[in-house]
């Protein structure tokens, strides 16, 4: 008996699928479509994609914070219940305390009337009564975490004191404060320059115990800063993995060209043109890839060709 092994099949802290939105009009397009994904305890995760990809929509469909305008479809399960079909009080109370959101943008949701050390405490005072003095206490020592140097006397300025990636720091420190089961964080390196970037990466590095999804477009970042890789394109995700499997050997005809034409690959981009998909049946990426052919026609499913190995693409069909 104790030589059998469990939790073989561990249950995902969130569980999407299906998940689809649309804007305005009945028959508008989708701006996200059949997107799954799993995330377990522990997980730390980056979706990449360009601007319109449907990364960031993907995000605040999960947490309804989308306009009234969108129409979504599909289902997230967060410790089994559907946070899709939650009224506004009971999304509201596990917003914050169990599954945390910080921004794009970030450092303007900073209140510029309170003091950073408040702000980041206020979590603690919302969901588990502290008291303000108690809170600003456990900020001091959340600031200190991430590394902001005389964190005492940082607690008690306000925002306009901070440069980006010490607002950007300090948004991660509220995100954790009230012990948030899962951490959605919006781009969380836009804007930033490349000294600051670093400054939120090793501020990632950090969260050893945490569950995190980051949307980023930024591809070093990803690398640096997740464990799993979702990569999307014109409104699906077209590939899942490993991050280091998936950078060491792409299968997704984009995921290949947009690693090769890093920086640090010499920019070796193959695809066969800059044409931008439109929305219709088949493969977004067929016009651009290199490889397409007849079938591309056709919208290709999501494939999974390896264990923790998924593409969206008629090549491994």
């Amino acid at each position: 008996m104790n030589n059998i092994e469990i939790n073989l099949t561990e249950a995902p802290i969130l569980k999407i699928e299906n998940l689809s939105v649309s804007f305005g009009a009945k028959n508008a397009p989708q701006v996200l479509q059949d997107f799954n994904l799993d995330i377990f305890e522990r997980d730390k995760i980056a979706v990449i994609g360009e601007t319109g990809s449907g990364k960031s929509v993907m995000l605040l469909a999960v947490l309804k914070l989308l306009p009234k305008n969108a129409a979504v479809q599909g289902s997230a399960f967060f410790k089994d219940r559907n946070l899709l079909n939650l009224d506004r009080k009971t999304l509201n109370s596990i917003r914050g305390k169990e599954i945390s959101y910080i921004p794009q943008g970030s450092g303007n949701s900073l209140n510029p009337l309170l003091k950073v050390g408040y702000q980041v405490g206020e979590p603690l005072i919302i969901h588990y009564g502290y008291s303000k003095k108690n809170a600003e206490a456990e900020a001091v020592n959340l600031l200190r975490k991430f590394n902001l140097g005389n964190e005492q006397e940082r607690a008690v300025q306000y925002p306009h004191t901070y440069s980006g990636g010490m607002k950007q720091r300090a948004m991660i420190a509220m995100g954790i404060s009230a012990g948030a089961h899962l951490i959605f964080a919006d781009e969380p390196t836009k804007g930033l320059d490349s000294r600051r970037l670093k400054m939120v990466e090793q501020a990632f590095k950090l969260l050893k115990e945490e569950t995190y999804l980051c949307v980023t477009h930024d591809l070093n970042f990803a690398k640096n800063i997740s464990k799993k890789l979702c990569v999307m394109h014109s409104s699906y995700s077209v590939e899942i993995g490993l991050t280091e499997e998936v950078f060491a050997k792409p299968y997704h005809p984009y995921t290949e060209d947009i690693i090769r034409a890093m920086p640090e690959n010499g920019l070796q981009y193959k695809a066969k043109s800059m044409q931008r998909p439109v929305y219709e049946t088949g493969c977004r990426y067929a016009p651009n890839c290199e490889y397409a052919f007849d079938k591309c026609k056709q919208t290709p499913p999501m494939i999974e060709i390896e264990k923790n190995r998924k593409v969206r693409c008629w090549k491994y069909a």
